[in-house]
């Protein structure tokens, strides 16, 4: 059930977004900058052989599209925004907290033991300046699963959980959707991932969310810092 059905739902998550915003502010830098560590680590020196993903009928359908490049950098805003609006001294953060590392360690690990890369593409990035530093930066490597999209999945069931328990209306929650939904794209329109990456990475981050929010839920307590 939601904490709330009245219209102040914008007020709730205002006071939610500026409860001990420094320190949750300073986790999400620490934890994503860590990740981003162990990720470019595997990224370098796989310790197995490297394994092209196969394509589907779905990677000739989308079209590769330069400017996808802004709403795949977008994740590392919307994946913000969950641990910016939990109370810090509450279960529901200890819960989220579980989920990315949970999500992060299994990602990780299949990145160790079964890297894999997209294909070669003959495309010329230096024509688009943003792309070709997206592919200089973040190579074709640890593919699948797609954390991109796995981490976009877990986003949206969390923040669908927190608008709905805050009684926001439903736009919010259609923008919310649409964010998840054109991040997942834009991993296939920049060539960063193709679809069976897409498919595992979002089946991943369901299975990660959802038992933590719906087969048991979180129980409504008392605001707390």
């Amino acid at each position: 059930m939601g904490e709330t059905t009245s219209g102040d739902w914008h007020q709730q998550l205002w006071m939610r977004l500026k409860s001990r915003w420094w320190l949750k502010t300073t986790g999400i830098v620490i934890s994503i900058t860590a990740f981003m560590v162990a990720y470019f680590v595997l990224l370098r020196h796989p310790q197995f052989a490297v394994k092209v993903m196969p394509l589907q009928p779905v990677d000739h359908w989308i079209a590769f599209v330069p400017w996808a490049v802004l709403p795949y950098a977008s994740l590392w805003i919307y994946i913000g925004l969950v641990p910016a609006l939990l109370r810090l001294r509450s279960n529901e953060m200890v819960r989220y907290v579980a989920c990315v590392v949970l999500l992060g360690a299994i990602g990780c690990a299949c990145f160790y033991f079964f890297p894999t890369r997209v294909p070669d593409y003959p495309l010329d990035w230096s024509r688009w300046p943003m792309v070709a530093f997206l592919k200089s930066t973040d190579a074709a490597g640890n593919a699948c699963p797609s954390l991109h999209v796995a981490f976009s999945v877990l986003t949206a069931i969390w923040m669908h959980w927190l608008l709905r328990r805050a009684g926001a209306p439903r736009w919010a929650h259609a923008i919310n959707m649409a964010w998840c939904v054109l991040i997942v794209w834009s991993t296939m329109a920049t060539r960063q991932h193709v679809a069976l990456d897409v498919e595992i990475g979002a089946l991943l981050g369901a299975l990660v969310a959802l038992p933590v929010l719906y087969v048991r839920p979180i129980r409504k307590r008392a605001p707390a810092c």
